[in-house]
């Protein structure tokens, strides 16, 4: 009897074990959760640098109650999650994400608030948002072909998606796409493709699915796509010539007369095409989009592209290209007279559509010939310069800029913005300016 009445007295908490089941509830005899709990509160402070200042009580409801010091209006919220062991996993994940955004300047009260939609069981259907856009920038939009889709939007998407999946996903647009561009370098090529792509998806899924303000991406997204380090830039894919003259050597190393008649007639072919390519400063894909025709008013013959390049941004319109002639080192203007031989049918162009495209197709038959790796390899060397099919289009660029045509006239023939071409061709920016100034000296010297 003596053994029966006794009462086993309660052990003391353990400390330090990590364990949620830290002390006794003298009510029914079992171990109580509560001081693991608090435990890892204080662990997710200190792994923010902070001291610990979140604390939980047991509200008046049963519930838990959370609050944050210093105690101010606003700090201290009741969480709809049971007090118990049970229902603590999923209250810490809530907790953990109402601080991440309490830690921006906010209360907890509106940390809470912008957190609603990351609370257990109120995950959004981002796979299905993600499917949507899909759709809507194949099918629709702009149209984007497969492998733009591939290429642009869908490795950084995907990547979004497991992140907005897991048990602490990003709770703003502007975090997700920060986690999502974090491995790519600042002010690089891939970093603007990435934030790009998820600002449009992003920007898709508040217009389209809803969903609240803190989603749409920033208005400007130069912060996110950051600047290029002098010491780590990269410069394009492509440069100009040195001169038209090595282009003209080029052409004239080809062997239209020399070999068997197959490969005389390949040698042609080839040669048309890159003369084009070179007088009209055109994409190796634009091969396939030329026409000519005839302006209503003066009956002038004049070139017509009618290709669109698709972007995230829509794509470009068809435009009508003006011809710059080739100068030789002489001084003597290379009159090739293509359009006079594309109306009379004279000028055959190779097959542009194999493998990869026009600009695959022609670096496989250059990567051939002796004088274009000779060229190659002397640019790399003694200029630093590299040379790719597009090398004709950036020098049709730079001769436009040196014969004085505005930067305007030369972005509208290239078929691309004044921006794009600002930014793509530095010299004809640079080059506009010190044209502008020169004027303005002139006409201060007429006027003296």
């Amino acid at each position: 009897m003596a053994q029966s009445i006794l009462r086993k007295s309660p052990p003391k908490p353990r400390k330090g074990d990590g364990s949620l089941t830290a002390v006794f509830n003298e009510g029914d005899g079992s171990f109580d959760w509560v001081d693991g709990a608090r435990r890892q509160l204080n662990e997710l402070c200190t792994s923010r640098g902070l001291k610990p200042v979140l604390s939980i009580s047991r509200s008046v409801r049963g519930k838990v109650e959370l609050s944050l010091r210093p105690r101010q209006p606003g700090n201290r919220i009741v969480l709809p999650f049971d007090w118990s062991e049970a229902a603590w996993g999923d209250c810490y994940t809530r907790i953990r994400n109402v601080f991440a955004v309490a830690l921006e300047g906010h209360s907890l009260h509106e940390a809470a608030g912008l957190t609603q939609a990351q609370a257990p069981g109120a995950q959004r259907d981002w796979p299905a948002m993600a499917t949507a856009f899909h759709r809507w920038k194949t099918e629709a939009d702009s149209a984007i072909k497969p492998a733009t889709w591939d290429h642009d939007y869908e490795p950084v998407i995907g990547m979004a998606l497991k992140l907005l999946t897991s048990r602490t996903p990003p709770l703003t647009a502007q975090q997700l796409m920060l986690a999502c561009v974090q491995d790519w370098r600042t002010g690089s090529r891939m970093r603007k493709i990435r934030v790009r792509a998820l600002a449009q998806w992003l920007t898709f899924c508040v217009d389209q699915h809803r969903l609240p303000e803190r989603w749409a991406p920033p208005k400007s997204l130069k912060a996110l796509i950051g600047a290029e380090k002098p010491s780590e830039a990269v410069r394009q894919k492509a440069d100009p010539f040195a001169s038209d003259q090595q282009i003209i050597d080029l052409l004239g190393s080809l062997p239209t007369d020399s070999g068997t008649e197959r490969d005389r007639a390949a040698a042609q072919q080839w040669k048309d095409a890159t003369q084009l390519m070179a007088e009209l400063g055109l994409r190796p894909v634009e091969l396939l989009h030329l026409k000519v025709r005839t302006d209503e008013l003066t009956g002038e013959p004049y070139w017509w592209c009618t290709y669109r390049k698709k972007g995230g941004n829509g794509a470009t319109e068809p435009r009508r290209i003006h011809p710059l002639p080739l100068l030789s080192s002489d001084g003597e203007l290379q009159e090739w007279n293509l359009i006079e031989r594309w109306r009379a049918g004279m000028v055959k162009l190779p097959s542009l559509e194999a493998g990869n495209g026009a600009g695959e197709c022609w670096k496989t038959y250059f990567n051939r010939r002796p004088y274009w790796i000779s060229l190659k390899e002397q640019m790399l060397q003694l200029e630093d310069k590299r040379l790719t099919s597009y090398s004709f289009r950036h020098t049709y660029s730079v001769r436009g800029t040196r014969r004085g045509i505005d930067t305007g006239s030369m972005a509208d023939s290239m078929g691309h913005s004044l921006q794009t071409h600002c930014q793509h061709y530095p010299w004809a920016e640079k080059s506009s300016t010190a044209q502008a100034f020169a004027a303005a000296r002139e006409r201060l010297v007429l006027r003296q």
